[in-house]
């Protein structure tokens, strides 16, 4: 059985934060103190680094459900399907609906169901969940709906991946930089004319990597007790160096496509530097070099959104809305992410 992507669809957030507009921000360590350097020079680092110029925050009236139901609004159409058809919708984000100004994220009930809700989807049988696995959600809920068709429980589904981190940033907090808002929605289908999902591949490493990845205090002594997202920056560098490679080889291997078969890799969209140094290393396992162009980036303008990055890339490039990137009919493609748990998971396609 053949199962492809048939429709796409992605919601960019209007608001575009740009890095100066961090200059008066009071950015601490851990410990409260202040930075030496002045907020000029740790920006200037921090975009040489991430490759961050700009990122995109979603208007204050917009939830983490609404941009995921525009996207999944475009996808549906895009596929050109009737959306009682769906058997599952998968909503795969981090901390649920954040409404600025308040404190606690809300699940209840889940973003899948709120999505329905908006699409005003009345068949029953159209089940809605979330899943929670980190930046790697939307791969994660890809793999699901495929075993869900490939059993024979769905003909029809639709994956979603949206956040809105802007609003659990620590603004005491140079990480904060890198995160923005988005969402990005497929299709997936068993359509022998659409596209082939060969192979897949999922890791989870709760060790001593467990927290990389937290929710914490901010990092001034006299702020409140809100929690913020918090990472240990070197640490999943260095992790994600190690063992994202390793796992896009498994997944590409257990595929049987060559590596000279793959014409693009789209990556979680997490840090320029570190996506650069993942594909160059999972090139040198098969003693090749990293092709030019291989790799689609969108994080300069974009930013981090997360478990939003990947079907948003995916979905600029299908449409030619990412210059100097294309897909053609039956080239191969790879999915890859990382992300909180610490998660690891790759996907081989053809399109």
């Amino acid at each position: 059985m053949k199962i492809g992507i048939t429709g796409t669809g992605s919601h960019i957030p209007s608001i575009v934060t740009k890095n100066e507009d961090f200059l008066n921000h009071k950015f601490m360590e851990t410990d409260g103190t202040p930075f030496e350097q002045k907020n000029n020079i740790i920006i200037e680092k921090f975009e040489a680094i991430t490759g961050i110029a700009n990122r995109r925050y979603a208007k204050p009236d917009l939830k983490t459900s609404d941009l995921g139901f525009l996207a999944a609004e475009e996808a549906i159409a895009n596929a050109g399907i009737d959306k009682e058809e769906l058997d599952y919708i998968i909503f795969a984000h981090n901390f649920g609906d954040l409404t600025p100004g308040k404190i606690q994220g809300d699940t209840l009930p889940s973003l899948a169901t709120r999505v329905k809700h908006l699409l005003r989807i009345k068949n029953p049988k159209c089940v809605a969940y979330d899943l929670i696995f980190g930046c790697p959600g939307w791969i994660e809920g890809m793999i699901q709906a495929t075993a869900f068709i490939k059993s024979g429980m769905a003909k029809k589904c639709l994956v979603i991946g949206g956040e809105t981190l802007s609003r659990v940033v620590d603004q005491h907090d140079r990480d904060s930089m890198i995160f923005s808002d988005g969402a990005g929605a497929t299709i997936l289908e068993a359509d022998t004319s659409s596209g082939e999902i060969l192979s897949h591949a999922s890791l989870t490493y709760a060790n001593e990597e467990a927290y990389y990845l937290y929710f914490d205090k901010s990092n001034s002594p006299t702020s409140n007790d809100t929690r913020y997202i918090k990472m240990q920056g070197r640490k999943i560098y260095e992790f994600a160096c190690i063992n994202v490679p390793k796992a896009m080889a498994s997944c590409l291997d257990e595929s049987g496509v060559s590596i000279d078969e793959v014409k693009k890799i789209f990556i979680h969209q997490a840090n320029e530097k570190m996506d650069d140094a993942i594909i160059k290393r999972f090139y040198k396992i098969y003693g090749k070099t990293m092709p030019k162009d291989i790799m689609p980036m969108s994080i300069q303008d974009l930013g981090n959104s997360s478990v939003a990055t990947v079907p948003t890339l995916y979905d600029m490039v299908i449409k030619g809305n990412l210059a100097n990137h294309e897909v053609n009919k039956g080239d191969v493609v790879m999915f890859a992410s990382v992300g909180a748990g610490m998660n690891i998971n790759a996907m081989v396609y053809r399109y």
